[in-house]
């Protein structure tokens, strides 16, 4: 009786065992096995005991497409670049070449002029609101083409109204010159922007007048009043002694050798001897600023007649030049 040995596909086993490697691998399906290659992808992966499950969870591919791959069922398998994709990722699963089964699949199913097709699931339908919106639009525009050809009829079937009768036009009397004397009345004011404006007075003309009017004479002029500060007239209504009426700068006013206090806004800057600033600000009205007891420093403003100069609290009139000692101010 002979002996049932089952279903044996390899008998080539060495003397420990073990089958020899190399006809094992003889054996192996590839993938120019089985009529296409769907069969030669179904024969490897049997040949690797996997199941379809098995490789639809390695790959993320669904089960129904491995099997329409398998079985060359394209109907089944969504449009052709998803296909090729799929074909790819079975054979790099499988561990076979994935160009070379893309090739296959390529010469054995070649491409075609076809649209895609919808994925599955997926399924295109129309908006009926676009139809409504369409058929509306064209409804609104008929019966505006059909108002105004209405309304055209309408104005052509009227008769027209009769012409105005051209009448000539009157004759009118030729203008004659006066007949005797012509009367003017008085004249009339000018307007307010042909009024002639006031005399624009130079700066400054006043003193070259009073100097001789020379140039020169004015610089001696002015030499001369920074010589003598009390020279400046000062006005009528300036207060004899210093009273703080805004802030105080420098030193206090009973330290200071000299106060200067703004009778309007001015710029006030204090350099010392070797020319460095020792205050720079632009003083408002009533604001002052305490020039301490060093040596050397100068006092320049911008406006001399806007300071007023107090010495031990006491009044000494305005600033008479824009750049003086403060040591000539306290003598």
């Amino acid at each position: 009786m002979a002996l049932d040995t089952g279903r044996v596909t390899d008998f080539n086993v060495s003397y420990d065992g073990q089958r020899a490697a190399a006809i094992v691998d003889s054996y192996m399906p590839t993938l120019d096995s089985g009529p296409t290659i769907g069969a030669a992808l179904k024969a490897a992966r049997e040949f690797r005991g996997l199941s379809l499950q098995d490789v639809a969870d390695s790959t993320r591919i669904r089960r129904a497409y491995l099997a329409a791959i398998e079985e060359m069922r394209i109907e089944d398998l969504p449009s052709r670049p998803f296909t090729i994709g799929y074909v790819r990722a079975y054979a790099r699963a499988l561990g076979l070449e994935a160009e070379a089964a893309v090739t296959r699949f390529k010469a054995e199913e070649p491409a075609t002029d076809d649209a895609l097709r919808e994925p599955v699931g997926v399924r295109r339908t129309g908006d009926r609101r676009l139809g409504f919106a369409i058929v509306a639009g064209a409804l609104v525009i008929g019966a505006i083409v059909v108002w105004n050809l209405a309304q055209r009829g309408i104005q052509d079937a009227q008769e027209p109204a009769p012409a105005v009768a051209a009448t000539a036009p009157e004759q009118v009397a030729p203008a004659t010159g006066p007949q005797g004397p012509l009367a003017l009345g008085a004249p009339l004011p000018a307007p307010v922007e042909s009024t002639v404006p006031e005399l624009y007075e130079t700066p400054g003309l006043d003193v070259a007048a009073a100097a001789g009017g020379s140039a020169d004479a004015v610089i001696a002029s002015n030499q001369a009043r920074a010589l003598n500060p009390e020279a400046v007239a000062a006005p009528t209504d300036l207060p004899t002694t210093f009273k703080a009426d805004g802030a105080v700068y420098g030193t206090a006013p009973q330290s200071a050798a000299v106060v200067l206090q703004a009778r309007e806004s001015a710029a006030l800057i204090v350099r010392g001897a070797e020319g460095s600033v020792y205050f720079a600000r632009q003083l408002a009205a009533g604001e002052a600023y305490g020039a301490p007891q060093m040596k050397g420093l100068v006092i320049d403003v911008s406006e001399p007649t806007a300071f007023q100069v107090f010495v031990g609290g006491q009044t000494r009139g305005l600033l008479s030049s824009t750049q003086t000692p403060v040591s000539r101010l306290a003598d």
